[in-house]
C-alpha cells in the first residue's frame, strides 16, 4: 500500500479506526472522514501514534449533501490521485430520523451519502486505475427478505422498526455495489461489498439507539468481536493482490459469499439506482 492514498468515511471509531490503523501501518496515505472534529483528532492523534505516520483528518457529515459536497470538493483540489475508497461509515436507529434533506436517516446515510460521495470522486478514482471502491455492508441486509419497498423507501408507513430499517439500507449497499460494478466494468476499478461481522464498537450506542436495540447490543457487546477482526474484510478487499480485478462481490471473512436473492435481482438493482439519482437531484433543486 506504500505510495497509495486511501479515503475511509467514519475513519474516527470502530471498525473504521481499525481499518484507518492497519491500511496506515502497511504504508497508505490515509484520509479519514469524521462528522464530530473533536472525535476526528482525537482518531488522528490515535493512529498516529499507533503507527508512526501521518493521517489526514477531513469533516464530513453523510446526512448533508452540502456537507459531501464540500468535501469531494476539498479533496479533488488537494488530493491528485485516490487509489482506495471504502465508504465504511453508518448508523443503525431505533427511531425514525432524517437527514438535512428530509430522508430517513440509515437509508440518507447509509445509502444515499455514499451514493452521491461516490459519484462525485468517481472520475478522480478512474484517473487512478487500478483503484478499488470498498462498500461496507452487513449479513443484516439477508433480513431484509422481502428486498426494497419502493413505494415506501423512507419507512414512512407503519410500525418503524429499527432494526428493520437497518436491513433495507444494507441491502441498498449491496446493490448498488452490483450496480456500480456493472458501470465501471473494463475501467479498473473494482467495486466490492463486506460484512466485518458483528463488532464491539460504538455502533449503537446509546446516543443513536436509547431503546430496545441499544439494549441488545449492550448486552451481547462483550461477546463481539474486536474492531481490528471487523476489519479485516475490508483491509483485504482494499489491499490484497487475491482480489485484484475482482469486483460485483460480497465478502464476509475475507471470503466471497451469495448475497440474498433481492441483492441479486438486477431489475431491482437498476431500479434503485435510478431512484437514488431521482432522489438526489431532486433534492438539490
Amino acid at each position: 500500500m506504500k505510495g497509495k492514498t486511501v479515503i475511509i468515511t467514519g475513519g474516527n471509531t470502530g471498525i473504521g479506526l481499525a481499518t484507518a490503523k492497519e491500511l496506515a501501518r502497511r504504508g497508505a496515505d490515509v484520509i479519514i472522514t469524521s462528522r464530530d472534529d473533536a472525535k476526528g483528532e482525537a482518531a488522528k492523534a490515535e493512529i498516529e501514534a499507533s503507527v508512526g505516520r501521518s493521517v489526514r483528518l477531513e469533516r464530513l457529515d453523510l446526512a448533508s449533501f452540502t456537507s459531501i459536497r464540500a468535501f469531494a470538493e476539498r479533496i479533488l483540489e488537494t488530493t491528485p490521485r485516490i487509489d482506495v475508497l471504502i465508504n465504511n461509515a453508518g448508523l443503525i436507529l431505533d427511531t425514525h430520523q432524517r437527514t438535512e434533506e428530509g430522508f430517513e436517516a440509515m437509508f440518507g446515510i447509509n445509502h444515499l451519502g455514499h451514493f452521491l460521495l461516490t459519484d462525485l470522486l468517481l472520475d478522480r478514482l478512474r484517473a487512478s486505475a487500478p483503484s478499488r471502491i470498498v462498500v461496507l455492508a452487513s449479513d443484516a441486509h439477508y433480513r431484509a427478505k422481502s428486498g426494497l419497498d419502493f413505494d415506501d423507501l423512507m419507512s414512512e408507513r407503519g410500525t418503524f422498526r429499527g432494526f428493520d430499517v437497518y436491513a433495507k439500507s444494507k441491502l441498498a449497499n449491496v446493490m448498488f455495489t452490483r450496480a456500480l460494478a456493472r458501470r465501471l466494468e473494463d475501467t479498473g476499478i473494482t467495486v466490492n461489498a463486506a460484512h466485518p461481522g458483528v463488532v464491539a464498537t460504538e455502533f449503537a450506542g446509546k446516543e443513536d439507539t436509547p431503546g430496545i436495540i441499544g439494549v441488545f447490543f449492550g448486552l451481547i457487546r462483550p461477546f463481539l468481536r474486536t474492531p481490528e477482526k471487523g476489519a479485516a474484510t475490508s483491509v483485504y478487499l482494499a489491499s490484497s493482490s487475491e482480489v485484484e480485478g475482482v469486483t460485483g462481490r460480497y465478502f464476509a471473512d475475507c471470503r466471497q459469499k451469495p448475497p440474498s436473492r433481492p441483492a441479486r435481482d438486477d431489475q431491482a438493482t437498476e431500479r434503485l439506482w435510478e431512484v437514488s439519482e431521482r432522489l438526489i437531484s431532486e433534492a438539490r433543486s
